[in-house]
């Protein structure tokens, strides 16, 4: 499978393998496929896309895996769940795993995915993270989910998602963050009332609340890089893309 981003990070992840998927290949179609007119690799089941072309899709990725991802019934909340320990599809929208081949997984498409590895080597996790699940403090429970697993030092990668050029948010969002970020220097104020986020900002603030500051990745925009990505704020009817990461077997 081509077009996928791995991810770089900070220090050497030793035995940690992660990858993010685009929007290219796989056999989804319009408004699913990859922006030209060919077939999209869309990975999301709950957006309306054929479940022939998803399931298509999926055993493309799972050719790339260890195993079966982990999938989560995102609810853009907070809760963390083991990987390795669940059953079905649990609502959460992060989980860790200290198990190789266990293989952690998140569905985006503007909101920030976040991936997480100790730099032993011994425990990752996956986190989405849109602005209500940051808000709630996703990317703290995950931290806090993987020192209790073990995790000492911990690193992040933060994955494509909508730019601050593009993410227009209410003051209901900037006040969602008055704890995080009380002098909303990450919000730059519109002339039409409205608010431009930096999301990549706000993620590398919560991080540093954690304790983590080792982080690498976000430079990315879904909504501007329409022949990569997925953008639901873009297009509305649209595909997700998988952010994934385990520990190599």
């Amino acid at each position: 499978m081509s077009n996928l981003i791995v991810p770089e990070w900070k220090v050497d992840a030793g035995p940690v393998r992660a990858l993010c998927t685009t929007r290219r290949g796989g056999a989804s179609q319009a408004p699913y496929g990859d922006g030209a007119g060919g077939p999209g690799l869309n990975l999301g089941q709950h957006v309306g896309d054929d479940a022939a072309h998803v399931s298509a899709n999926r055993a493309s990725l799972r050719a790339l895996l260890p195993s079966d991802p982990v999938w989560l019934n995102q609810v853009h909340g907070a809760d963390v769940v083991g990987a390795g320990t669940v059953s079905g599809v649990p609502d959460a929208d992060a989980s860790f795993a200290t198990t190789p081949g266990v293989v952690c997984a998140v569905l985006t498409a503007d909101c920030l995915p976040v991936l997480f590895c100790d730099l032993s080597g011994q425990v990752v996790a996956a986190a989405h993270a849109g602005w209500r699940g940051l808000a709630a403090g996703v990317l703290g429970n995950t931290v806090a989910r993987m020192r209790d697993a073990g995790a000492q030092q911990i690193q992040a990668w933060l994955g494509p998602a909508i730019g601050p050029r593009r993410f227009e948010v209410g003051v209901d969002v900037l006040q969602a963050f008055a704890g995080l970020d009380p002098a909303g220097r990450h919000f730059a104020l519109q002339a039409n009332g409205k608010y431009l986020a930096d999301i990549y900002a706000l993620a590398r603030l919560a991080l540093h609340a954690c304790g983590v500051d080792l982080f690498a990745g976000g430079d990315y925009c879904t909504v501007e890089d329409a022949p990569r990505f997925y953008s639901y704020r873009r297009d509305g009817v649209t595909g997700r893309m998988a952010s994934l990461i385990w520990i190599d077997a």
